[in-house]
């Protein structure tokens, strides 16, 4: 029964075991359900500051070279200013990221998401650094609504008003009937 004993543990021994592991396909975070803003929030917000900044309501104070090149030290050194070609970069990175938000040029959905993402990261930037300008007040959609049902209430009231005025009933004329003789 020793042998027997010992066989067993040099075949326990002699096994090997192999074990392969696949790596998961990687996906993208699931939003979690206490952030602020979705997905199509930050669309939303993305549209509608592109938007207000094609059509010149908003500006944008993108960095000068004389700003970046404060930030470089290496600046005095060399002959040509790499402050420029930063500050041209900048503008560059978000002009190309409006183009990808706008479909104008081609990426994939992915690619657009980070694009958008991008923009809004950008704006939040921009903001913080006080280098956005709106030229129109922000416009109040919900407050706007408000007013135009107010102002429908109203309407309807006038109207209920002067359609009773003019359908009112006649009065009766209190004169005496005639009697015949």
């Amino acid at each position: 029964m020793a042998q027997n004993n010992n066989n067993t543990k040099k075949t326990e021994e002699n096994k090997v075991l192999r074990v392969q592991i696949k790596k998961r396909p990687e996906q993208p975070p699931t939003p979690s359900a206490a952030a602020l803003y979705s997905e199509e929030d930050v669309r939303r917000i993305v549209n509608e500051f592109v938007t207000s900044w094609i059509k010149g309501d908003t500006i944008i104070r993108f960095p000068t070279a004389s700003e970046l090149g404060k930030q470089n030290p290496l600046n005095i050194t060399l002959t040509k200013d790499p402050s420029v070609n930063a500050e041209l970069k900048i503008k560059e990175h978000y002009i190309d990221l409006i183009l990808i938000c706008a479909g104008v040029k081609p990426a994939t959905n992915i690619e657009q998401q980070k694009a958008i993402s991008e923009v809004f990261k950008m704006m939040l930037m921009f903001r913080s650094a006080n280098r956005i300008e709106n030229k129109n007040i922000t416009k109040d959609i919900e407050r706007r609504f408000t007013d135009i049902e107010k102002t429908q209430q109203n309407q309807i009231k006038l109207v209920e008003q002067i359609t009773a005025f003019l359908f009112k009933p006649k009065k009766p004329n209190n004169k005496k009937p005639r009697t015949e003789r």
